[in-house]
This record gives C-alpha cells, sequence and structure tokens, in this order.
C-alpha cells in the first residue's frame, strides 16, 4: 500500500514541477504564443492551455472559435479577455482548462489565427480571402499514467473469498439514515430536472415572442421615411430582448458598443453570428441616431437578418446545426 502511495505523490510532484511547453509564430503584424502547463501532465492532471494573441495598432484580430480543434478533451472552463498594449496595439488571451480522459501521447492541434490589416496602404486581406491566417504549432505531449509499468493488469481480491453477507445486528436508525439520504438525493435531482425544464421553457417562451413580435413587423406595412425611426428602434428592440431572454445578456440597457464588448466575451455565438449582430445594431443605430434614411432594400434585408438570427439560435439543435 506504501509503494502504492509513494508512486501517486511521485507522479503528482513530478507533473506539478514540470515546465510548461510553449511555442511562438509570427506572421506580419501578428505573433501568437501557445502555451501547455503541466509540460509532463499525470492523468487526473488538469491541463491548461493559454493563447496570446499581439498585433500592430490597426490590424484587426479574428480569434478561434470556443473550442475549435479542442473538441477531443473534456473543458471544464474558459475564459478570454483583449486589452491595449502600450504602442496602441492588441493583446487577446484565451485559456482554456482541459482534462485529459486518458494517459499516453497527446497534442494540442494548431489553432487558427485570422488577422485584418487595415493599416493604410495595406492590403485588408490576400486577394479573394476575407482575412489573413496564421497557424500555431502543434504541441507533443504525453500524459503519464500513476500506475508502475510492471503494474498487474490483473486484479484480485486482497483477502480472499467473500463470505455469506449478516444482516443481523443492523440498528433502524442505520436503515432510516440511509432512507432519509435517498429522500435528499431524489429531491435535489428532481430539483435539477425542474431547473433544466424552466430553462428550456424560457428559451422556447423567448423564441415565440420575439417571433410574434418580428411577424407583426413584417405582416405590417412599410414605414416611410418620418417613420423610419421608430420603426428600427422596435426591429432592434425586438432582437435586444430576445438576446436578453434566451441567453442572459444584459442588451436593452446597454449601448451598442458596450453590448459588442459583452457578446464578444460570450462562448456560445460563433463569429459569424456575433457580425450579424454587430452590423444589424450599426446600422439600426444609423437610423435612429444619425438619421440615415435606408432603402426599401435594406430594411428587408433586416428584417430578413432578424427572422434568420431568431431561427439560428432558437434553440440548442439549431445553434447545433450552425456550428456544424
Amino acid at each position: 500500500m506504501k509503494r502504492w502511495v509513494a508512486v501517486v505523490l511521485m507522479g503528482v510532484a513530478l507533473s506539478a514541477s514540470a515546465e510548461p511547453i510553449e511555442t511562438r509564430v509570427e506572421s506580419g503584424p501578428v505573433s501568437a504564443r501557445l502555451q501547455l502547463s503541466p509540460g509532463e501532465p499525470t492523468i487526473g492532471d488538469p491541463l491548461l492551455v493559454e493563447l496570446e494573441v499581439r498585433a500592430e495598432s490597426g490590424v484587426e484580430l479574428l480569434m478561434p472559435e470556443f473550442g475549435e480543434a479542442l473538441d477531443h478533451f473534456a473543458i471544464v472552463d474558459f475564459s478570454q479577455r483583449e486589452s491595449a498594449d502600450e504602442d496602441g496595439g492588441t493583446v487577446a488571451q484565451q485559456s482554456y482548462r482541459l482534462n485529459p480522459s486518458r494517459s499516453g501521447k497527446q497534442s494540442i492541434p494548431a489553432l487558427l489565427v485570422e488577422f485584418i490589416d487595415r493599416r493604410p496602404g495595406r492590403a485588408p486581406a490576400p486577394e479573394g480571402e476575407d482575412a489573413y491566417e496564421l497557424l500555431t504549432e502543434v504541441i507533443d505531449f504525453e500524459v503519464a499514467s500513476v500506475l508502475p509499468d510492471d503494474a498487474p493488469l490483473e486484479f484480485r481480491a486482497a483477502l480472499g473469498e467473500l463470505g455469506p453477507r449478516e444482516t443481523s445486528g443492523v440498528n433502524g436508525w442505520a436503515v432510516g439514515l440511509g432512507a432519509a439520504a435517498a429522500l435528499v438525493i431524489a429531491a435535489l435531482l428532481g430539483y435539477r430536472g425542474w431547473i433544466v425544464w424552466r430553462a428550456r421553457a424560457r428559451r422556447h417562451s423567448a423564441y415565440d415572442i420575439a417571433r410574434g413580435e418580428l411577424d407583426g413587423l413584417l405582416m405590417a406595412p412599410r414605414p416611410g421615411a418620418a417613420d423610419m425611426d421608430a420603426f428600427f428602434v422596435k426591429l432592434s428592440g425586438v432582437i435586444r430582448r430576445y438576446l436578453e431572454d434566451r441567453f442572459a445578456l444584459r442588451s436593452p440597457e446597454l449601448t451598442t458598443e458596450e453590448f459588442l464588448e459583452e457578446l464578444a466575451a460570450s462562448p456560445e455565438f460563433l463569429r459569424s453570428q456575433r457580425r450579424v449582430l454587430r452590423d444589424f445594431l450599426r446600422r439600426a443605430d444609423l437610423v435612429k441616431f444619425a438619421h440615415h434614411v435606408p432603402s426599401a432594400p435594406d430594411v428587408e434585408e433586416s428584417l430578413d437578418t432578424a427572422r434568420r438570427f431568431l431561427e439560428t439560435t432558437r434553440d440548442d439543435e439549431a445553434m447545433g446545426a450552425g456550428r456544424a
């Protein structure tokens, strides 16, 4: 027994002291650093994967989508943030905490970072492409097992055959305690199920309410120039209230820029969905605050954008289909 405890403690000590594995790549005005720690993990150790990307001023970064290329690991935590450096450039960071499901040789695959060069006199992207691409290097590592190499793979009872179960001498209080514990567990499971059901019902209700309001706008006569402001207030309000009810995003009380910052930190949306929302809300702001009068095709495009966004986010299955 002491031998096994020593083996486990030795594995933990080695993994804790192992240096992180780090790779760096650079492409023009953008550089990326990918780090894995610990560098020599033992099965059961959480893995911390950190991606830091730096871009010069005037370069727009498009970071990897949540979980991109890491779906063969169990992701237990995720965070991301973006800040400016002393030269006015952008520093974007993503951190993943992963659980490896097995021991042996494994790898953190290359992560794709995209960027658009908006500096004066520069081509925003390669010809025929939407953005430049930068791939991090693959990080190969090995997850050690806590078992020694010569450990037997066949488990045998240490104390021989088990005798017949004795039922005499069982106290009534022990039976009662077990029954009470079972009731508590059943109540907790029931409460959890109710929470899940309520969350699903709220999501469906959010879609039904928003779709009903949008259908009212779709069936109503299109606004004239004098009514365009009020129309876009209603249209953007439908989407903002839906985002608050469906995804618990504080949308109605935030400005568009504040909301876009909060949206950027949410891992639930694809980059394409965030772009659609950004363009939709900024187009509405032009009408509401800059007194821009959109053309009839622009009005139809805004209505169609709102309809498609509702349909592609109405439930978890629709969100999953959008990611496929």
